[in-house]
């Protein structure tokens, strides 16, 4: 016991100080699962990259998994969305600014994001398996940081835009594809490097963007350029403070793409006017907005009434982009499930060993596996897309199925996950939290559940020959096991029977992604893995549950392939030689010091006077 004096007005006089009362010791916690390498300690995803043709990009993956699981990008990620964006209509005198102020862990995760490639790695790379090792680090990313993903990943769509648009394709996009990020407020002509987004929904129509009343309305031209002015609102407008954004807008022809930049041409800002920020269920750290066009300054894409036609084009990149953040997120669900059943004890042994949290285990990496297959097999499609008619198809097709698929399973794999963690993890300060909440927004986002099935009907309707690529790459694994042979049977049933497809689109859908990952996995997976996967998913019916997983399949060596412990994830497979390597970064250039990022993101943030 220790004393303290303190005065009263009767004098001073000593007070015994009593310390707390120790009750107990803290024991049996899991620590936090920080400091391992997301990519290397990931054998699934490994063998996923090198099969899809990128193994080519290992070492930047490796160094890159490394920083995402590291203790700095951890508590930056909690900051990010504890402290969540803050719009600024005007400024303190007075002056319309509209700006959205974020915290400077923000700033420093975009640096990381955007300096690492996570946007432009396939463009920059511009090799066979770009699209893969691109997909690989949007994938490890997701790991660490969602809200940030969302301006990567709308960067790596308009990408595509920016090269087919001539008054894009030149400075914009050179610096669009910089594996840098400049968050200062000032013209683009005056930055390193830029962001871009998109603006497209509106209150009365959703996902219909025929629904749209914004109009735009020609008011000359600069040589090729054909100059509007946009008057209307827009109800979903993700990361608001891009450097400029895809629009829509309806013009004499019909609805119609347009670029608006931040700042016009002369330097001037343009004019538009942020309302408010969307208080979002998840994606926090990320600001979605409601905005108003006043006369805006915007330049044509495309042929005028073709508006839909050029945002479907970018779409394609959007969505895989979805397919692959909800394995991510499957993943890490996954991750912090292993993890923390390795390291709590429950009556009288880890919670791991008790056989039923390893049936569950075993069935949640059967599916994160699974979706991780799909969705690299779908970034494989489209890196083959230009040269091979087959995979241009099927890359077209598993767009809508693998968004659909890898979507709608996340929220049900991290409700498990989570209830395999307890109460722990249903509160903020554990990361399962914010994977709840953002689970469910990637079937949402470019396009709901039924519009990925209604394009699928689509696809086989419009593009001949769409239907025969995907039955032959499901059969691909019929030879490996005879189940997936009848499986695709069923599929093509279904499928060539217009009008019963019509009424179970889902359910073709369904049918298109579980074929495509039995058939991958029958070809690739360890034989454990291959066998209770398919047994359960093909065999297994539409109403199991997780955990229900036939004892004579290996659980231990299903959940050990997705262990992070696992001592042989700490080196790459012996394929990869030294001449297979690649790395846009010279090594060491992505660690460098996260304070110097954090610094600098401080210092650009500030809006201009």
């Amino acid at each position: 016991m220790s004393t303290m004096t303190i005065s009263s007005r009767e004098g001073k006089s000593p007070v015994a100080i009593t310390p707390p009362l120790q009750t107990h010791e803290v024991a049996n916690q899991t620590p936090p699962m920080v400091g391992y390498n997301v990519f290397t300690q990931d054998q699934v995803l490994v063998e996923a990259m090198q099969r899809e043709g990128a193994g080519w990009a290992y070492d930047h993956c490796a160094e890159f998994g490394a920083i995402v699981a590291s203790e700095r990008v951890t508590e930056l990620t909690r900051l990010a969305n504890k402290h969540i964006p803050e719009l600024k209509t005007h400024d303190r005198f007075g002056n319309r600014v509209d700006f959205v102020e974020f915290h400077p862990a923000y700033h420093a995760l975009m640096s990381i994001a955007f300096g690492s490639g996570v946007h432009s790695f396939a463009y920059n790379a511009n090799r066979p398996g770009g699209h893969v090792a691109r997909a690989a680090l949007c994938y490890l990313w997701n790991q660490a940081e969602n809200g940030t993903s969302c301006p990567t990943g709308m960067a790596y769509a308009a990408i595509a835009g920016f090269q087919v648009t001539p008054w894009l394709s030149g400075e914009w996009l050179r610096k669009l594809t910089a594996q840098d990020y400049d968050p200062s407020f000032k013209p683009a002509s005056e930055k390193r490097a830029i962001t871009v987004g998109y603006a497209m929904t509106e209150k009365q129509g959703g996902s219909d963007l025929r629904a749209n009343t914004t109009t735009g309305k020609r008011i000359g031209h600069e040589g090729d350029i054909e100059i509007y002015e946009l008057t209307g609102h827009k109800w979903f407008f993700s990361a608001p403070m891009s450097d400029g954004f895809f629009t829509t807008a309806q013009t004499k022809s019909g609805i119609s793409c347009f670029f608006v930049p931040r700042w016009k041409p002369d330097g001037t800002r343009n004019t538009f006017f942020l309302q408010r920020i969307k208080d979002k269920c998840g994606n926090r750290s990320n600001a979605s907005s409601e905005m108003e066009y006043a006369n805006t300054w915007a330049v044509l894409v495309g042929e005028e009434g073709r508006g839909v036609r050029a945002i479907l084009e970018s779409a394609d990149y959007t969505r895989l982009d979805f397919a692959i953040g909800s394995a991510a997120l499957l993943r890490q669900a996954l991750n912090l499930a292993i993890f923390h059943a390795e390291h709590r004890k429950a009556f009288g042994k880890r919670l791991i060993e008790h056989p039923m949290m390893k049936n569950t285990l075993a069935d949640l990496a059967l599916e994160s596996e699974a979706a991780t297959a799909l969705a690299m097999r779908l970034a494989a499609a489209i890196d083959r897309a230009e040269c091979d008619e087959s995979e241009r198809l099927l890359a077209r097709i598993l767009t809508a199925v693998g968004k659909y698929w890898n979507c709608k399973r996340a929220p049900v794999v991290v409700e498990e996950a989570l209830e395999c963690i307890g109460g722990n993890g249903f509160i903020e300060e554990h990361p399962m939290a914010r994977l709840y909440r953002e689970a469910p927004i990637n079937t949402i986002w470019e396009g709901t559940s039924n519009m990925m099935c209604m394009d699928v009907l689509r696809a086989f309707d419009r593009m001949p020959g769409t239907l025969d690529a995907v039955l032959d790459e499901i059969r691909r694994g019929a030879s490996a096991d005879t189940r997936i042979g009848k499986w695709a049977d069923e599929v093509e049933k279904l499928a060539r029977d217009t009008a019963l497809a019509a009424q179970h689109a889902r359910q073709l859908t369904k049918m298109i992604a579980l074929g495509i990952q039995a058939s991958i996995m029958a070809r690739s997976s360890p034989g454990s893995v291959a066998a209770a996967f398919l047994e359960s998913r093909l065999e297994g019916g539409s109403r199991r549950t997780f955990g229900t997983l036939a004892s004579r399949h290996d659980l231990d060596a299903i959940v050990g392939r997705s262990s992070l412990t696992a001592e042989h994830r700490s080196h790459p497979p012996l394929e990869f030689t030294a001449t297979q390597q690649f790395a846009i970064a010279p090594r060491g250039e992505l660690a460098k010091s996260l304070d110097e990022v954090t610094r600098r993101a401080i210092e650009e943030t500030a809006p201009a006077a």
